[in-house]
């Protein structure tokens, strides 16, 4: 005997699950033929049964059935091959239609488990003729209208074969053919996978017709619900809630049916959702939660088998595939058939988007864990949206993903309302916080916000957050922990300059302690380092780093010149850290070309600080940049260079730090200048410091040695190979290569001009950029 559910969402999940009565997934009913008259314009009036001539020119007035995928609207006779005849073609008495087909809705409204007082209306979508051989492959079907909710085959009489309707959804499937003396009508949900087999024989005419829900179906339903059972559900809620928590706490039950962004509403509810939330609506009410719709994205990985893999075969495998809507691509499996799955591994689930006061659909990206998830039918039961199979690669592999689309119930305390609608929407909490702040509840908006403490530094992304609002709502909180609190989430990045103001005005509030920290933590650990190692591109906020300076320094307030100083010394001890790692590198070209591609960036610290009117704060720059090493002065170079384009734009202000830097550089190169040039026998190489092994020991002898340009060396491989790395690391202008005759091998080492080549570069170089700085320090701010 199965164990009985024990966790409160358990009990749930159970007690929702004798909700009735159940609603089918699709219905089939029939109806005599004589209350539709029906006629084509280029065929006439189109007999009931049709016969075989008749059918034939229906095909000649139709043209190919159109599938879409994506933005695109296709035809392809390998998905779906069938005429489609153009409904502006179609004309029918409706007058008399109207009383076999309004009487036929309600009846199948009550197939569908749908309550009595709403009503299904029909709108007709096309006209379909299928020829022998023609079909519909399984696809499924997108809302046309915001009210769909589902779809109306009305299949005309005829002797037809072949031409099955087969519907599925979660495990159910049904099969319907088609009369050949009644009017067949077949109404089925719109998530339901559905395809129509090749006619074998004779021909196959239906009409199709979107099914909009006109009432509201969980209120209606809630009228026949029980008192034991919402008494039920309530013990549930109230036992499931108060178990303590860090947090909000929540509790989300997923519905059966599947629903788009589109059709995500309580009023547009299908079969035993519609019982169901009318269920839990009521028990939220009596244990005094909130409740709303959402949408949940799933994923499921299981460790799996593909049967055509053999045991001795190896390598990588991969399939996706997966149902698609009538605008997506078609797919061939249910989307796990193909596979033997053996054991659940993991499993994940997201609500992406969900309902507010208003009824609207907000997007939000927010992490659900397993305990606060419940439903009558598992996961494992439904069709994935789309699945991803992994080969056996040696030590991992074998693993099928899983994606499925839920719609969801989601339920808590009213006392957590605030916290769950934030973790959901960030940007939402700031615009409500600002509410009561505007309207002088200080108290209110600060026990709100103090509802965040718990979540609010990892739920929001910066990028979800207002910064601009963000900031304003914590200085007017006017309270220190709390304003501490809604800013962790920031980067420096997302800063702008139009937030100097009250950036300006925070750090006056709060004083100098409590700004720092918040500064620091908006770097965060190696904020620059977000983006590549040596990538050239300065990211926008630094290019912006002057401008922002200014902006600070122009408010009133006395904390815009604090904000600035720590800015602008958040990016240097960034910058610094780079470039001390950069000066470790062991080849002398690159440390030096990555040293001159921190120069800009340099540039930009130096402009901030003149900006703020502040040049002690280039001072530590300056410092660096003015060390007596080879390897810093092409920093320092680029650093000159690049000054011209972040100068202040104040008339005639210099980059802070810029005259002492030049004249520094300009020393260094007329020094560099005055060496004299290498003499044309002087083949003398530098090796960098790094090992002092006795190999090292002997390379450095030999490429100190001016007057020897080769050496050949027999050494075993192990040592050979060092010697290569440390030639390699070093870049140096010598030639390594291996003569495999002998034992041990022998390593000729050769060096070449390139020697001549680079110390002529390194003098060219130097004297243009001398050439450069001889236009005087005022022409470089």
């Amino acid at each position: 005997m199965p164990a009985s559910p024990v966790t409160p969402p358990d009990r749930l999940a159970a007690l929702l699950g004798t909700v009735g009565p159940a609603g089918a997934f699709s219905a089939r009913r029939t109806a005599s033929p004589h209350g539709l008259r029906l006629a084509v314009r280029g065929v006439g009036p189109i007999a009931l049964p049709p016969a075989a001539e008749q059918a034939k020119q229906l095909c000649s007035v139709g043209r190919p059935a159109r599938f879409g995928k994506g933005e695109q609207t296709l035809t392809d006779a390998g998905v779906r091959d069938t005429w489609e005849v153009p409904t502006s073609l179609v004309d029918i008495d409706e007058q008399r239609w109207h009383e076999t087909l309004h009487p036929m809705l309600d009846q199948l409204r009550a197939d569908l488990g749908l309550p009595q007082g709403c009503e299904l209306v029909a709108e007709l979508h096309s006209m379909l003729v299928y020829a022998p051989g023609q079909f519909f492959a399984p696809h499924q079907d997108s809302e046309k209208a915001d009210a769909m909710i589902g779809t109306l085959v009305v299949t005309l009489p005829s002797e037809s074969a072949g031409g099955v309707l087969s519907i599925e959804h979660a495990g159910r499937t049904g099969s319907y053919e088609s009369s050949p003396d009644e009017l067949t009508f077949v109404a089925f949900y719109a998530d339901c996978r559905h395809q129509v087999s090749p006619v074998t024989a004779g021909h196959r005419i239906v009409l199709t017709y979107n099914l909009l829900l006109a009432g509201d179906p969980v209120t209606l339903a809630a009228g026949s619900l029980g008192q034991d059972l919402v008494t039920g559900l309530a013990g549930c809620l109230d036992d499931h809630f108060a178990e303590p928590t860090d947090g909000p706490a929540r509790l989300v039950y997923l519905l059966d049916h599947e629903y788009t962004q589109r059709a995500l509403g309580w009023d547009r509810l299908k079969g035993d959702d519609v019982g169901r939330a009318a269920a839990v609506r009521a028990a939220a009410q009596a244990a005094g939660c909130e409740v709303t719709l959402a949408l949940a994205e799933l994923q499921e990985t299981w460790s799996a088998l593909d049967p055509e893999e053999s045991w001795g075969r190896w390598g990588r495998g991969r399939s996706r595939y997966g149902r698609y809507r009538n605008d997506e691509e078609p797919s061939g499996g249910s989307g796990s058939g193909e596979y033997e799955l053996e054991e659940l591994i993991d499993s994940s689930m997201t609500l992406d988007c969900w309902l507010d006061e208003s009824g609207e659909v907000v997007p939000t990206s927010l992490r659900i864990s397993d305990d606060e998830v419940c439903a009558t039918t598992p996961t494992a039961n439904l069709s994935p949206q789309s699945s991803e199979y992994e080969g056996y690669m040696g030590n991992y592999g074998n693993t099928l993903d899983r994606w499925y689309r839920r719609a969801a119930i989601v339920v808590w305390p009213r006392r957590w309302t605030f916290a769950i609608r934030a973790q959901a929407s960030p940007g939402w909490a700031l615009d409500r916080l600002a509410d009561l702040l505007r309207a002088g509840d200080v108290a209110g908006a600060r026990r709100s916000a103090a509802t965040l403490a718990s979540f609010w530094r990892v739920a929001p992304a910066a990028g979800e957050l207002v910064v601009g609002r963000a900031l304003a709502v914590a200085w007017e909180l006017d309270e220190p922990d709390l304003a501490a609190m809604l800013l962790a989430p920031l980067r420096v990045e997302t800063l702008a300059p139009a937030d100097a103001p009250v950036l300006a005005r925070l750090a006056t509030c709060y004083g100098e302690s409590w700004t720092r920290d918040r500064v620091n933590g908006w770097f965060g650990r190696n904020w620059l380092s977000r983006s590549s190692l040596f990538d050239k591109q300065t990211p926008d906020w630094l290019a912006s780093l002057p401008a922002m300076c200014a902006a600070l320094r122009a408010t009133s307030d006395t904390g815009g010149v604090l904000v600035g100083r720590l800015l602008v010394a958040g990016v240097w001890s960034e910058l610094h850290g780079r470039a001390r790692g950069m000066l470790a590198y062991p080849a002398a070209r690159d440390r030096r070309r990555y040293l001159a591609d921190l120069g800009p960036q340099i540039a930009v610290v130096l402009a901030g600080a003149a900006s703020l009117g502040t040049a002690d704060l280039a001072d530590p720059a300056v410092e660096f940049l003015c060390q007596d090493e080879d390897d810093v002065l092409a920093c320092a170079m680029s650093t000159l260079r690049a000054a011209r384009a972040t100068a202040p734009d104040q008339a005639g202000q210099q980059v802070a730090g810029i005259d002492t830097l030049a004249a520094h550089v300009a020393r260094r190169l007329e020094r560099q200048l005055a060496r004299p040039a290498r003499a044309a026998d002087d083949w003398s190489v530098e090796l960098p410091k790094g090992c002092d092994c006795e190999l090292c020991a002997t390379l450095v002898a030999f490429l100190g040695d001016p007057a020897r340009r080769t050496f050949e060396w027999p050494l075993a491989e192990q040592r050979r190979r060092h010697v290569h790395s440390r030639v390699d690391q070093a870049d140096l202008p010598v030639d390594h290569q291996t003569r495999r005759s002998g034992r041990p091998y022998t390593l000729v080492l050769r060096k070449t001009d390139a020697l001549f080549d680079r110390e002529r570069e390194s003098r060219r170089r130097a004297q243009e950029d001398l050439a450069w700085l001889s236009l005087g320090p005022e022409d470089l701010g």
